[in-house]
């Protein structure tokens, strides 16, 4: 079963893990080996959860980075069956469904 609005991974890593952990914004940035900057943008969910951050938060002892990555990836779809998406036709010959 797939969530229609799925919470950003930013959100989950603001909430569950920073606050849980007693974090600053900077301490978690400077641990993670980032800057804040980039990191608050990602906890705002105005940026997305990257490879490389999800590799990070692995190495960091927060869940695997495919854990990471799944949260991304079911937002931005999420996100983007919320927009009319243009008409699409099949790229092969039609396939009968049994």
């Amino acid at each position: 079963m797939t969530m229609k609005n799925p919470t950003h991974p930013g959100e989950v890593l603001r909430e569950d893990v920073i606050a849980e952990l007693g974090l600053t914004v900077k301490e978690a940035a400077e641990r993670l080996g980032m800057s804040r900057t980039a990191l608050s943008r990602v906890l705002n969910c105005r940026a997305a959860v990257s490879p490389d951050l999800a590799l990070r938060l692995e190495q960091a002892g927060v869940s695997t980075a495919d854990t990471w990555l799944t949260l991304q990836l079911n937002y931005d779809l999420a996100q983007a069956r919320q927009h009319p998406q243009p008409a699409v036709r099949a790229l092969g010959p039609a396939v009968a469904h049994a």
